[in-house]
């Protein structure tokens, strides 16, 4: 016995300390089938993303994938999918569950196994079925752009054109048909298409032929193999006011195995024979190495992204009711809806990413088809989107931030190309509602404009003059490389090519109102600005102060051969044209003020307080602190507009300011169960469900209270109260990870790598932690 007991008395003080959750405790289960595809799940890997479901005793799921535009910039799904097996197995104990670690979903019912996952490294969806007894399988492709669709009133703000549809709107019908027993379908782009509009409304058409032309051509869609199973015919049928056509396959007798496999492909060609040539490529290079061998690779990339980062809050024993337990499960879940887009040509789009679905679950008077989102499909909203990308910094996901980066350096010369047809000078100069050939949006650039009215401006109360929000990218491009030491050469160019911009473009508006170009301190004359969509009309905005201020200081930091010789003098000298941050008092506190005037206020958001984020001017262990405080506190805007809904920014303000009651009730609420059954399907919100911006900005505010840094200091906990559990770990600057536990009031530092950052660790509460 006295051998035994302390064996026991081990075994349960291990049992007692591990109280925290792992990352099993997040999966989410169903013990009930769905009502609808509102109550589907997400599934994806590489750069495609399905919503799976069970609804009636059928196996439904979407195929999404990165950057299917059709010829209005819709982002079209690729189809629907319907397995059904007879008899059926899904009964009194069905079970769905999202099985995390591997990135897959397994669907069980009465002996039967379907398992779902998605090839992280090629383009093909994998659907396993196994039964211990025989089983009929029915496999349906439901496509509802069977035929030409007209796309009327609201459905069109899934498009570029939005509430201003120059003429009829058509959605093309896809191409699909039977290859013997094979299903084949795809969309191709025709030749005229919103791109040629874009470029003939905004009189760009003299460099047409310069510019980057990401839709004319573009052709997507795939083909479908089921080992054993024949066509048998096409079905008709409604999905959620939708009509749609299927092409059915099924197994000539019961089997307790059936595989289903769809391979996707997509690319930019004149001739579809192109694109069929390269498909049957993918598909025969595909078959020659096994399904085992490529499935236990997949499992590995997720069990390695699990990994690299994670927040676990709360006690496993807290119940899913528990506001802080959902925190931590709402934020693993997230991250993973992003890791499903890791490797896609286009980046995860805020209103959505891969997992929309019928908007009539969402709003029962939106009867459109499944590939309605809302603000657009290839319309992306920098001002959404950073908050997509800035928390992959800290989560450690830097492969992640190429398809974001990607996006811009592609756009880049378009970009150049506006500043020279407009004004004559030098520069990339890049909107809100950014279209993803580089224009704006064409009815958010206006169609009914005055005669005498700039032609490289938005004609838009919101939008007008608003153009700081890529200066955010270019941050987190040098923010990467900071992290994590990726080479930054690519993204030089494009960074002095966005700062170059603001420096030529205001000296010259400038010297169209007078003989000076700079103000009398030598400065830039900011104005007409914008600070966000808020402060309009605005003289020295300062959320584009704040920009410029940090993003020539950091090209400055950067290491030797960073920026050349010639470079380097340039944004010595940009840097001393940038005027001061502005502040203004009110009832006695000096606080940021968001410009130093303006004519109106459009919107609500408080760019006042983007020096605290996403410049991080001010901060924990920072100077001047109680001046960011005071602004949070007294600014009547500040106070009016404040919320966690959306893309709201409050709760990560509070966060980088160290006010941890604030930044815990705020952060609380934005990472709280979505209502949905998916509880990480945020929305509407102010855009679309699912809200990934909400989710973005969720992770961010977590990260804030648990780890911030200034210079080489890590600072543990500066918003994190001291009673709430919490097991997470984090990147910092300088290759570093850190992991943590607080558990029961003690901390427990786990591990910092490399071992000689510990040094730079000071903890905030309990003291300053034990290594182990």
């Amino acid at each position: 016995m006295k051998h035994i007991l302390p064996c026991i008395l081990l075994i349960l003080t291990t049992i007692l300390r591990a109280q925290t959750p792992v990352l099993e405790d997040y999966h989410p289960v169903w013990t009930e089938q769905s009502k609808n595809a509102s109550g589907s799940m997400p599934l994806g890997g590489g750069d495609i993303g399905m919503n799976v479901w069970v609804e009636e005793g059928s196996l439904y799921f979407y195929i999404s994938r990165s950057g299917t535009f059709d010829e209005h910039n819709t982002l079209l799904k690729l189809g629907r999918m319907k397995i059904r097996l007879d008899p059926n197995p899904f009964g009194e104990d069905f079970r769905q569950e999202l099985v995390l670690k591997n990135g897959n979903v397994e669907v069980r019912g009465r002996g039967t196994r379907v398992k779902l996952w998605v090839d992280v490294f090629d383009p093909v969806i994998h659907v396993d079925i196994r039964s211990k007894s025989p089983v009929s399988v029915s496999a349906v492709y439901e496509n509802w752009r069977f035929e030409d669709r007209k796309v009327k009133g609201k459905a069109n703000n899934a498009n570029s054109y939005k509430w201003a549809p120059q003429g009829e709107i058509l959605t093309y019908r896809d191409s699909v048909f039977f290859m013997e027993d094979d299903i084949r379908f795809f969309h191709h782009n025709r030749k005229k298409n919103v791109f040629d509009v874009a470029v003939e409304q905004q009189q760009m058409t003299a460099v047409k032929n310069q510019m980057y032309n990401p839709l004319t051509g573009l052709t997507f869609g795939g083909q479908i193999k089921a080992p054993g199973m024949q066509a048998s015919g096409t079905v008709h049928g409604t999905y959620a006011n939708t009509a749609f056509r299927g092409w059915k396959l099924q197994t000539p007798a019961p089997v307790k195995h059936q595989q289903v496999d769809i391979y996707l492909h997509t690319e930019q060609t004149e001739h579809i024979k192109n694109w069929e040539d390269g498909l049957e490529q993918e598909i025969s290079a595909y078959g020659k190495e096994k399904l085992t061998v490529r499935e236990k690779r997949t499992v590995q990339w997720w069990n390695e992204f699990w990994e690299r980062s994670f927040i676990f809050t709360g006690k496993q024993q807290a119940g899913k009711k528990d506001s802080l337990w959902q925190a931590g499960r709402n934020y693993q879940l997230f991250r993973y809806m992003l890791g499903c887009n890791a490797y896609g040509d286009y980046p995860t789009k805020f209103n959505g990413g891969l997992f929309t679905y019928d908007p009539v679950h969402i709003d029962n008077t939106l009867t459109f088809t499944p590939d309605f989102r809302n603000w657009g499909g290839g319309t992306m909203t920098a001002q959404n989107q950073r908050l997509v990308y800035f928390p992959m910094l800290k989560s450690g996901d830097f492969d992640m931030m190429d398809a974001q980066f990607g996006f811009y350096r592609r756009l880049r010369k378009n970009a150049e190309l506006r500043s020279k047809v407009y004004w004559g000078h030098r520069g990339a100069s890049f909107t809100e509602q950014l279209e993803n050939f580089g224009l704006p949006n064409p009815s958010e650039y206006g169609w009914k404009r005055p005669d005498d009215y700039d032609p490289g401006m938005q004609y838009n109360a919101w939008l007008e003059y608003q153009w700081d929000t890529v200066l955010e990218f270019c941050l987190m491009m040098l923010e990467r490389h900071r992290y994590n030491g990726d080479h930054i050469a690519r993204d030089i160019p494009f960074i002095l090519s966005c700062i170059r911009f603001f420096d030529e473009h205001y000296q010259y508006l400038a010297h169209k109102r007078g003989a000076k170009a700079l103000d009398q301190n030598g400065h830039l004359v900011l104005y007409p600005g914008s600070s966000a969509e808020t402060y309009k009309m605005a003289y020295n905005a300062t959320s584009t102060i704040a920009g410029l201020k940090v993003i020539t200081q950091k090209l400055t930091e950067l290491p030797e051969r960073g920026l050349s010789e010639e470079e380097n003098t340039y944004i010595r000298e940009v840097s001393g044209r940038i005027p001061p941050l502005n502040f203004r008092e009110i009832e006695g506190h000096k606080v940021l003020s968001p410009a130093r005037l303006w004519e109106r206020i459009n919107n609500t958001e408080v760019p006042q307080l983007y020096p605290v984020f996403p410049w991080r001017i001010y901060g924990v262990g920072k100077p001047g602190l109680d001046i960011a405080r005071n602004t949070w506190k007294y600014d009547p805007d500040a106070i009016r507009f404040r919320s966690h809904v959306g893309w709201k920014q409050d709760n990560i303000f509070t966060a980088v300011m160290g006010m941890t009651d604030e930044a815990m009730s705020l952060n609380l609420k934005k990472m709280s169960d979505s209502g949905r059954r998916f509880p990480a399907f945020w929305g509407p919100g102010f855009d679309w469900v699912p809200d990934h911006n909400w989710g973005g900005s969720g992770m961010i505010g977590m990260q804030e209270m648990l780890l911030q840094t200034r210079g080489n200091t890590i600072y543990l906990f500066p918003a994190w109260p001291q009673d709430r559990d919490v097991h997470f770990k984090l990147h910092a600057p300088g290759k570093t990870t850190v992991e943590v536990k607080l558990e029961n009031g003690k901390t427990e530092i786990i591990k910092v790598l490399p071992k000689e950052r510990e040094k730079d660790i000071v903890n905030m509460i309990g003291g300053p932690g034990s290594y182990r």
